[in-house]
């Protein structure tokens, strides 16, 4: 993933400034207001024409799709890094609990992790498959830990964690939130 600029050369300072601050103001705007928010008001909010938006980011599918998939990349880079933890169910847990918390709060990457978003990864990427094996490791180790149910497979958890950031979202709306992880969690445990 890393950098969207295609030229070989590297950015002029001004440039590279300019767009981390595209990117910035468009991970704030996702976070709020999801994936209907126009590449115009991104622009405005960051204070910059659109034509400078557009020197960084052609559409604005790369633009939010530089801003989210970054986002499932820490996702992935944790759960790589959790999976030599001494506490194999806890850091399954911890992980799961992690993602929900800092997913649930941003309302476009709630929408590109749920599959019917229409916005999901890019053709050419492995990152929905390094999401799913990395999840995978960190289950299977919980697994043999005796921490997490074994009828439980890695796309199980993967679509609790998309039922567990709606009902995340909902709960925040009515002033509740924070409960969901956990209770999700619970039911993953072994009876």
């Amino acid at each position: 993933m890393g950098d969207d600029h295609t030229s070989a050369r590297p950015l002029r300072a001004d440039a590279r400034r300019n767009r981390e601050r595209v990117l910035r103001i468009a991970q704030e705007a996702l976070a709020a207001d999801g994936l209907t928010i126009s590449f115009d008001e991104i622009a405005r909010r960051a204070g910059f024409g659109v034509g400078t938006v557009y020197r960084h980011f052609p559409t604005k599918e790369a633009l939010f799709e530089a801003v989210l998939l970054g986002r499932i990349e820490r996702f992935v880079a944790d759960a790589r890094a959790k999976a030599t933890a001494e506490d194999a169910g806890e850091a399954f847990f911890g992980w799961f609990a992690g993602v929900v918390e800092q997913a649930s709060a941003n309302q476009a990457l709630c929408d590109m992790l749920d599959s019917g978003s229409g916005m999901g990864f890019r053709p050419a990427s492995t990152l929905e498959a390094d999401f799913v094996q990395a999840l995978g490791r960190l289950l299977a180790r919980a697994q043999r830990a005796g921490a997490v149910r074994r009828d439980l497979g890695p796309q199980d958890v993967h679509d609790l964690l998309r039922g567990c950031l709606t009902a995340e979202r909902r709960a925040r709306a009515r002033g509740a939130g924070g409960r969901m992880a956990k209770v999700v969690c619970d039911g993953m445990r072994p009876r």
